[in-house]
C-alpha cells in the first residue's frame, strides 16, 4: 500500500508560508512525540532554515517517557532546543514563552539599542496535520480561537493570534510533503492518526501496528487483550483478538475491518499505554 496525502490546501499553505517567514522571529514546530522524525515534514527545513526553532514534542502523554527523553537529547545535539509537551492539558507550555525569550535577548536587545518599541515575540506554529496546533494555539491564548478536532485537516487557513502581550502566533494548516520517501513513515503516521482513515487500507495499517508491537511492546499487547502467548503469524493474531473482542460475523468469521478499526482507535486512545514508534538510534545510520 502506497500513502499519499496531499490536498490542494496544503500546497498553497507552504506558499503562504514561504511568503511570511520574514515576519517571523521564531519558528515553534510542532511534532508527535510518538513519532518525533516521522512527524516532521522535511520541507519545513528548507522554509525556515535561517529562524530559531524549538522543537515542541507535542503529546508527549501518549509517548513512553524514556524515548521522549533520548529525542530531547537528540535534538539538543542537532542544536535545536525541544520541549516534552501535552497541548491538551497544558503541561510543558510555560517553557515555551520563556526558551522563546532566551533564543531571541540578542535580537531584542539590539532592537532595543537602535529605540524600536519593544513588541510582541512573533512565533510561527507549523506541523502536520492532527499534531495538535490549534489545540496548542487555544491553551496558550486561553480562549477558543481555532477550531480543534481528532481528525487532520481541520485547519485550512492562516490567521494571527495574540497570546497576551509577549506572543502574537501565526496558525498555519497542516502541511503534509507530496511523497513520503519512505513509506515507513507513511505507516506510522497512518498508525497514529495524522492522516485521514477514509483514505487508507486499514488492515494493512493495523498489520504494521500489530508487529511493531509485538516486538516492542509485547507484555501490552498480552495484558490488554488477555493472550496466553503471541502467535508468530499475524492472521492468528487477528484472530486471537478478533475473538476475544466480539468482532465476528455470520458463520463464526473474523470481522477483521472492525478488527483493524478496534485496535486503531485502542492505540490511539493509549488503552494500550504509552507508545513511541520510533527512537533516534533508529535514524543514526540514516
Amino acid at each position: 500500500m502506497t500513502i499519499q496525502w496531499f490536498p490542494g490546501h496544503m500546497a498553497k499553505a507552504r506558499r503562504q508560508v514561504t511568503e511570511k517567514i520574514k515576519l517571523i522571529d521564531i519558528v515553534f514546530e510542532l511534532v508527535d512525540a510518538r513519532i518525533p522524525m516521522s512527524s516532521r515534514n522535511p520541507m519545513i527545513d528548507e522554509i525556515v532554515s535561517s529562524k530559531p526553532r524549538i522543537v515542541l514534542l507535542n503529546k508527549a502523554d501518549k509517548a513512553d517517557d524514556s524515548i521522549t527523553k533520548q529525542w530531547i537529547e537528540y535534538f539538543k545535539e542537532q542544536d535545536i532546543p525541544a520541549i516534552a509537551i501535552d497541548a491538551q492539558s497544558g503541561t510543558g507550555l510555560k517553557q515555551i514563552t520563556a526558551l522563546s525569550k532566551v533564543l531571541l535577548k540578542e535580537k531584542f536587545d539590539k532592537m532595543a539599542a537602535k529605540g524600536i518599541k519593544p513588541r510582541a515575540i512573533r512565533a510561527l506554529i507549523i506541523g502536520i496535520p492532527n499534531v495538535g496546533k490549534s489545540t496548542l494555539i487555544n491553551r496558550l491564548a486561553k480562549r477558543n480561537i481555532t477550531k480543534t478536532g481528532d481528525r487532520p485537516g481541520v485547519t485550512t487557513a492562516q490567521q494571527w493570534v495574540k497570546v497576551g502581550n509577549e506572543l502574537e502566533l501565526l496558525d498555519t494548516p497542516g502541511i503534509l510533503w507530496p511523497k513520503f520517501e519512505d513509506q515507513l513513515v507513511g505507516q506510522k503516521l497512518a498508525t497514529t492518526g495524522a492522516i485521514k482513515d477514509t483514505i487508507l487500507n486499514l488492515q494493512e495499517v493495523t498489520v504494521f501496528a500489530l508487529n511493531f508491537l509485538k516486538e516492542h511492546y509485547p507484555k501490552r499487547l498480552l495484558e490488554r487483550y488477555n493472550l496466553n502467548e503471541i502467535p508468530e503469524e499475524i492472521v492468528p493474531l487477528f484472530d486471537e483478538i478478533g475473538k476475544k473482542r466480539g468482532c465476528m460475523v455470520s458463520g463464526g468469521y473474523i470481522d477483521y475491518d472492525k478488527t483493524s478499526e478496534l485496535i486503531l482507535r485502542e492505540i490511539r486512545t493509549d488503552k494500550l499505554g504509552k507508545l513511541s514508534f520510533e527512537t533516534p538510534a533508529d535514524f543514526q545510520d540514516k
